[in-house]
């Protein structure tokens, strides 16, 4: 995938709506040192390309179990080897869209949560499973620690899977809004240390998905990534949901994204993504009369 024309109109967007406090999170180009606002994600900046054709899966070490693809489609590997990169579907035809939320939690944020912030949301998750909205959970490792009853709960709900947004979210490239950056080893362990906590926790519907911290990554950050055998995912549509305080303009920020095959980003996370659930209630319904079809992440990639 390369730096688009469509990702800057992306940050154009963000920018407008949610002010330059928000370019972190969902809108950049991963050239800011905002790092607040990079714990909750942003459009990637790279130079590689992702193959269309399809690769044996790799899930982390977790078993297939019910609710889970039993071999959940990947990507074949781009040039030169590096890992692909998936960002909206090919088939443009098919009214279908995935929800991803990201559920954040960095390594060194153990005392914020011991004094009481929340970085989980589960009236996010109680809402989704309600309306039966099939989503993609990208999580932390040390968000699946904090909250193991969650992490479990969630990755064993045939509504959801279960995708890697590394244990530390640190940078897997620099400058990342400020992120710490891993070396390309301490990168590799990062996504194989999130898995082994998805395991501990109980989340077994894992797939070989990974999201970058920040959204940030270059070639040097996809060969890091090639040999845990996953498909970088990122999106088409920023929601603009982190740090908002008003649903509606995220509602609508995601209503005038949305097209056939998208990849909506969004956050749990209540502390940060406050708006979240209550918008959540306005896309979805609102997608639905508009004929579009809720699915995971592993479906967009099957098609």
């Amino acid at each position: 995938m390369t730096i688009s024309v469509r990702k800057a109109a992306s940050a154009a967007v963000l920018s407008a709506v949610l002010g330059a406090a928000l370019a972190g999170c969902g809108g950049g180009t991963g050239r800011s040192d905002a790092g607040r606002e990079a714990r909750l994600g942003t459009p990637a900046a790279s130079a590689a390309a992702s193959a269309p054709a399809s690769a044996p899966p790799s899930a982390g070490g977790s078993a297939p179990q019910a609710g889970a693809p039993a071999k959940p489609p990947t990507l074949a590997p781009g040039p030169n080897g590096l890992a692909p990169v998936f960002e909206r579907a090919k088939q443009h035809t098919d009214k279908t869209v995935a929800l991803t939320f990201d559920a954040d939690m960095t390594a060194d944020q153990g005392p914020r949560a011991a004094g009481g912030e929340r970085f989980d949301n589960p009236q996010l998750i109680a809402t989704l499973r309600a309306l039966q909205v099939p989503s993609t959970i990208f999580m932390t490792g040390r968000w699946a620690e904090e909250y193991p009853d969650q992490a479990k709960a969630i990755g064993t709900d045939p509504v959801f899977e279960v995708a890697n947004h590394s244990y530390s979210h640190h940078a897997f490239t620099s400058p990342c809004y400020g992120l710490p950056a891993l070396d390309a080893a301490a990168a590799r362990a990062d996504v194989d240390r999130a898995f082994a906590a998805f395991r501990t926790a109980g989340a077994v519907n894992t797939v070989p998905y990974f999201r970058f911290p920040g959204g940030c990554y270059d070639d040097r950050a996809l060969r890091a990534l090639s040999t845990a055998k996953v498909t970088a995912v990122q999106w088409d549509v920023v929601s603009g949901d982190a740090f908002a305080q008003d649903p509606e303009a995220v509602a609508e920020q995601v209503l005038a994204g949305v097209r056939p095959g998208s990849v909506v980003v969004m956050h749990c996370t209540r502390s940060a993504a406050p708006v979240t659930e209550e918008a959540v209630r306005r896309i979805v319904p609102e997608l639905r009369k508009r004929g579009y079809r809720f699915v995971k992440v592993s479906e967009l990639i099957g098609t």
